[in-house]
């Protein structure tokens, strides 16, 4: 029987604010193979993402509130095998769709140790760590859903400008929300040493950032969608996303005030309402495409 400490160490839930990135991929696809799009989500969501979540939290450690938990417990030498061992079924039912997209799996499942094992650890490296988390769970994983999906191969899909620019658009998301979820950790991360971006930017500066971020990608969105497929699409993007864009500006205003406003409770509902926001927006997108 595995350790309640386990269970939510690899943060299951948590996984919802990744979606996004897969119902993108999904809803820019130009063959949908509804069974291996199911097979593909599985994988992710309940494999992949988790064995990350639960590797990085081994060596963290954290002894405050974390990304999906507020009070995080104690993390015990079995959460470290249950993340490999879910990393390796995840391999493993990847085999299942092509081997190019297993092998994606497993470079994906690498660089997601690297962020945070002592040997590398990319999460005490601000840009650095900050750039290639951005790239991997943004562009790369786009990527791989799309292969997955279309059981098709990266060197393929690559020449469609579309999907690459959608890849490209996702990193854009995560660059901007990256450092968002880091907002109110500077003390955990300060006290272990870690210069992640949001911790060099300051509170402050990370709502600045992240909004210059979130105002570049809106408009290159808004070109993406007019460009490749409707003014219509274009148009239900940006009212998808008023909610967030919403949430942000007052959060921001209250942070000016206090800066305690930069918590735990407040980001987690600035992850949820844009999350919401996207997935409905990305499931409409797929939904008038399909």
């Amino acid at each position: 029987m595995i350790q309640r400490s386990t269970w939510l160490h690899l943060r299951v839930p948590f996984s919802i604010f990744l979606l996004p990135v897969y119902l993108f991929a999904l809803s820019v696809s130009t063959e949908v193979n509804l069974l291996f799009a199911f097979i593909v989500f599985i994988i992710l969501h309940f494999f992949l993402y988790p064995a990350s979540n639960g590797y990085n939290s081994y060596f963290d450690k954290d002894e405050e509130s974390i990304g999906g938990l507020k009070n995080p417990p104690r993390v015990s030498r079995e959460l470290y095998y249950t993340s490999l061992s879910l990393d390796l079924i995840a391999i493993l039912a990847g085999l299942f769709i092509s081997f190019e997209f297993a092998l994606m799996l497993l470079i994906y499942g690498l660089v997601s140790k690297a962020y945070s094992h002592p040997a590398i650890r990319l999460k005490k490296h601000a840009v650095t760590g900050w750039f290639i988390a951005g790239v991997f769970q943004g562009f790369f994983t786009f990527l791989m859903v799309v292969v997955g999906i279309q059981r098709s191969s990266v060197f393929t899909i690559i020449h469609h400008p579309a999907i690459l620019i959608g890849g490209i658009l996702a990193t854009m998301l995560l660059w901007g929300s990256y450092p968002m979820t880091q907002v109110y950790q500077h003390r955990e991360d300060s006290k272990r040493g870690d210069q992640t971006i949001s911790l060099k930017l300051g509170v402050i500066g990370t709502f600045h950032f992240t909004a210059l971020i979130f105002f570049v990608a809106d408009i290159l969105f808004l070109f993406f969608y007019a460009h490749y497929y409707s003014n219509a699409h274009a148009f239900l993007f940006q009212l998808y996303v008023l909610p967030m864009l919403a949430y942000f500006v007052v959060w921001y205003v209250k942070v000016r005030n206090n800066e305690r406003e930069a918590n735990f409770e407040n980001t987690m509902r600035l992850n949820l309402i844009s999350s919401g926001c996207l997935i409905l927006f990305f499931l409409t997108a797929f939904y008038m495409e399909f």
